[in-house]
């Protein structure tokens, strides 16, 4: 498929997120749009939910960064 030159291409909305478990201080990375409960590789704690889209992180997680 070949676009003319000029067209923009839109960019996808999700991301991956580096979170930190606040009660190991263990941080992985994490799809930003999961459709399961995401839990902590260390303690098994729910670090973030599913919402019907984005994934929305618990307390006991902090986004560190958005990865590109």
């Amino acid at each position: 498929m070949n676009l003319p030159k000029g067209d923009i291409v839109q960019q996808p909305r999700s991301r991956f997120l580096k979170v930190k478990c606040l009660d190991c201080e263990n941080e992985q990375i994490i799809f930003g749009h999961a459709t399961t409960e995401v839990k902590c590789l260390k303690c098994d704690k729910v670090l973030a939910r599913p919402s019907g889209g984005k994934a929305k992180l618990e307390p006991t997680a902090r986004e560190i960064e958005v990865l590109p």
